[in-house]
């Protein structure tokens, strides 16, 4: 099975979810600056969500991507104000014709002294253990 991780990053918390989605999965973690060029099962996908939208560089690399390319997508996230991005990333994954895994990981992100510290350890352990339920 093919996988592929890629991840938008403005503050780093999601660079360093996906470095451990990396560890899990056995591939490297690439930002959404490189594109996806032959058909992966799977993409590990990680953003963030600002000011409760979702980065015009995300919907932006999103709609490169086709069913021909990608399997299926499974999201991990971070967020501080609203609970989390899934639906809206799904939403745009899913306008591409693409499936999104019904399982999603997100915990809190900081912003500011808002949520200070997150995604923390425990953030951190808690996505380990979900990748391995998902892959």
């Amino acid at each position: 099975m093919k996988k592929a991780i890629r991840y938008y990053s403005k503050f780093g918390h999601t660079r360093k979810m996906a470095a451990i989605v990396s560890e899990k999965v056995g591939v490297p973690a690439e930002s959404i600056e490189k594109p996806i060029t032959e058909h992966v099962d799977v993409l590990y996908f990680g953003s963030a969500i600002y000011a409760a939208v979702v980065d015009w560089r995300v919907k932006k690399y999103i709609k490169t991507l086709s069913p021909e390319l990608v399997g299926r997508v499974v999201c991990f996230s971070s967020a501080a104000i609203i609970e989390s991005n899934y639906p809206k990333v799904k939403a745009l994954f899913e306008a591409q014709g693409i499936t999104v895994d019904e399982r999603e990981f997100t915990c809190r992100g900081s912003m500011g002294p808002l949520h200070a510290g997150h995604p923390n350890q425990q953030d951190h352990e808690d996505l380990a253990r979900f990748i391995e339920e998902v892959d």
